[in-house]
């Protein structure tokens, strides 16, 4: 069939050039940069809501000499990035999870590991407290409410984006939304204790992963 268009003197190939004639190339990172400019922002106003709404704990410093301290910075770190590098692929259409799902899987299952060596060589009477610390009532709503800039920042970095599996996409920012709220609260929290870190610290990153789930469908609609 002709181009409705050719009754009016304008060939396919005319309105083809006339369409892509203001086009200009999509820089190649362009999606990478949003989320870094999310993932900083994000982490930014969480560190703001902790000072604000919990303080510095005040053995910070002295915590600084504790191996435990780092790896619970570590974690919440690693599982950031690879919260970054599962996004950054449901952010395309058509792209599979690769390797970055192991990447992702990575820091729990080292933290597991851990927690199940600790609860192995604690005696009967030691392992729930080793579980609930001092602070299991509080420790997972205070790290989803410091996952909140995260979860706006990264939920408007995706809609810059392509995604299709919108349910998907929007756990993954709520999953590094969880895991940047978890990096600043380690900054009040004073547990140590790999028990505590395997089950609170992941139950507060499932809350903005959850709710990222729920929000993808309903805010990143194309």
């Amino acid at each position: 069939p002709g181009c409705p268009y050719q009754g009016n003197g304008m060939k396919t190939d005319d309105l083809i050039g006339l369409l892509a004639q203001d086009a200009e190339p999509v820089a190649s990172y362009a999606i990478e940069q949003r989320f870094a400019v999310a993932a900083l922002a994000g982490l930014g106003g969480g560190l703001v809501l902790m000072l604000v709404l919990f303080g510095m704990r005040p053995g910070v410093v002295q915590d600084m000499a504790l191996p435990m301290f780092w790896g619970k910075l570590g974690f919440a770190g690693l599982l950031a990035a690879g919260g970054l590098a599962v996004l950054r692929r449901l952010a395309r259409p058509g792209m599979g999870l690769g390797h970055s799902l192991a990447l992702l899987a990575l820091p729990p299952l080292v933290l597991w590991g851990l927690a199940a060596v600790a609860l192995g060589q604690a005696g009967p009477g030691e392992r729930l407290p080793l579980v609930l610390g001092s602070t299991w009532r509080s420790c997972a709503f205070n790290i989803a409410a410091l996952s909140l800039p995260t979860l706006a920042a990264s939920l408007w970095a995706l809609r810059g984006a392509a995604p299709t599996r919108l349910a998907w996409a929007g756990a993954g920012a709520g999953l590094l939304a969880g895991a940047l709220g978890a990096l600043a609260y380690a900054l009040h929290c004073p547990e140590m204790a790999a028990p505590f870190l395997a089950v609170w610290y992941l139950a507060g990153m499932a809350l903005p992963t959850l709710a990222g789930a729920w929000l993808g469908p309903r805010v990143l609609r194309w």
